[in-house]
């Protein structure tokens, strides 16, 4: 798993993480996951491993929404955090996170899919901790080095680019994000939208409204979120 050949990702990423991708842990890591791919059923597709990257270009970014593991059901996930693929029955996260934006901007959500490339299209970079996980073993690619990949292009967000706003739910991707620049950055933190928590404080947080006030108040286009 190389920056360039195995995997798709932007140029504009791999010119702000070249770095990274040189250190010893990107190897040990580049090594470890291509002999999981190798021997066993993991996910997402290697086309996807770098797909929220691929689609949100570092200088099109304007919102980060921090997930934590892909999902480790079959067909599931597809490189978005929250996401899953075309055809695919929604995750309970995904519905509560479209009940809170349907209550939140007062209409119906239009495209009521679980692939959510048209955000990330927009701007919206669907970014997982963890990019790659065993079928049906929650966590199994935790620790071996994607994490501190994933923190650096963080701080790259955070130290290169303004006015982005970071969505964080639940108690990880909050501690994920405590390097952020929060003077020149909105972040917005809740609880995390599954079931076990989003009667918690997900549900009424106003995140999506919120974002789009920001984003307009700095001269930028709103997401649509609908």
């Amino acid at each position: 798993m190389s920056a360039e050949k195995a995997v798709k990702i932007h140029p504009s990423w791999i010119r702000h993480l070249s770095q990274e991708f040189e250190r010893p842990y990107f190897k040990e890591l580049s090594a470890f996951v291509h002999d999981e791919y190798k021997e066993r059923l993991v996910y997402p597709p290697p086309k996807n491993i770098f797909r929220a990257f691929d689609l949100c270009p570092f200088e099109d970014v304007e919102v980060v929404i921090l997930g934590q593991d892909p999902y480790h059901g079959a067909g599931q996930a597809n490189g978005l955090c929250f996401a899953v693929g075309e055809g695919i029955t929604l995750p309970p996260s995904l519905q509560n996170i479209y009940k809170e934006i349907e209550s939140d901007l007062g209409q119906k959500i239009i495209h009521r899919t679980g692939d959510l490339e048209r955000w990330a299209r927009q701007g919206v970079l669907l970014l997982n901790a963890t990019l790659t996980v065993r079928a049906n073993s929650a966590g199994s690619h935790q620790g071996r080095g994607w994490e501190q990949f994933t923190d650096a292009a963080i701080k790259a967000l955070s130290d290169e680019r303004e006015h982005l706003v970071f969505m964080l739910w639940g108690n990880y991707a909050k501690q994920k994000g405590a390097h952020i620049d929060r003077s020149k950055h909105l972040v917005l933190e809740s609880a995390h939208p599954s079931p076990f928590s989003a009667h918690s404080g997900f549900f009424g947080n106003k995140h999506f409204s919120k974002a789009n006030a920001y984003l307009a108040k700095h001269g930028k286009k709103p997401i649509d979120w609908l």
